[in-house]
């Protein structure tokens, strides 16, 4: 039966005329691109003109959105008028990292899987001395999100609080320190990292805590290591499943074993990420 419906679909000259992308309905284009990821729809969308104006339906991205979307956008953005954008441009500016709580905290979307990534600056965080410059000192740097880092030269009791609350899409979500050993600059247009003052982490390892508000807790040691990097060092993992209710996280990082002293680290953030994201920050 398609064999003969197709041959008389012909041109003037009674040539059978093959099908193009552009013959396929607008609508059934659209429902393919919603079982796509968002890149890969972008690049269908450069086909022709039936994939580009598919591709501009609000209910495509509605479904990649985050189901509190709207929460995302009056807490971190603070502009009514996106509000008022078609679904694709929202999802295009939530995807852009946006500042918040005086710039002490960063949001945004990841672009394959719509996930929510959060960091949360050391400026942000309790550090126990982080007022006596004989133990911390706030450095400028341009490796980190916020342009600055805390710097432990030595200190005998690591302590490292903070906390967030916020309205998490439902999901399993991983939250890091992110961390390095040894202090980091440019020299002559090259990146060079002071190693001095790194002592004490190869004798205990340091503890990492999670804890949320619905009462989930995890615990984590890990012996801080490879010089000259940063590394995510994983404290745990959540799961929130109410996306209009607050939930708070705590998380800490300690090494409290004054038996020693330790020094030589540089702290950034810690980065809250859904677990479908890659870790990259």
């Amino acid at each position: 039966m398609g064999a003969s419906f197709s041959s008389c679909v012909c041109d003037e000259d009674g040539n059978p005329l093959r099908p193009r992308l552009g013959d396929i309905p607008e609508s059934c284009v659209a429902l393919v691109l919603m079982c796509l990821d968002p890149p890969d729809i972008c690049k269908l969308a450069r086909l022709n003109r039936a994939f580009r104006d598919a591709s501009l339906a609000d209910f495509i991205w509605e479904s990649k959105l985050p189901l509190n979307y709207k929460f995302i956008v009056e807490r971190a953005l603070k502009d009514a008028s996106v509000a008022e954008l078609g679904k694709r441009d929202i999802y295009a500016r939530l995807c852009r990292p946006s500042l918040f709580d005086n710039g002490t905290k960063e949001i945004w979307l990841d672009k394959r899987t719509g996930g929510v990534c959060l960091t949360i600056s050391s400026q942000a965080l309790r550090i126990t001395g982080i007022d006596d410059r004989r133990y911390w000192s706030r450095i400028s740097t341009e490796e980190s999100r916020f342009h600055t880092v805390a710097y432990l030269q030595q200190i005998w009791w690591l302590e490292v609080e903070g906390d967030v609350d916020f309205q998490f899409p439902p999901g399993r979500y991983n939250v890091f320190f992110r961390l390095q050993l040894g202090r980091s600059s440019k020299r002559l247009g090259r990146r060079v990292c002071k190693t001095e003052d790194i002592h004490g982490w190869d004798i205990k390892p340091v503890k990492f805590q999670l804890t949320t508000s619905d009462g989930q807790h995890a615990v984590s040691q890990s012996h801080l290591d490879n010089p000259g990097h940063w590394v995510l060092y994983h404290a745990g993992n959540f799961v929130s499943k109410d996306p209009n209710g607050l939930m708070k996280i705590k998380f800490s990082l300690t090494q409290i074993d004054c038996t020693h002293t330790k020094g030589g680290l540089c702290l950034d953030s810690v980065y809250i990420c859904n677990s479908d994201v890659k870790n990259e920050v």
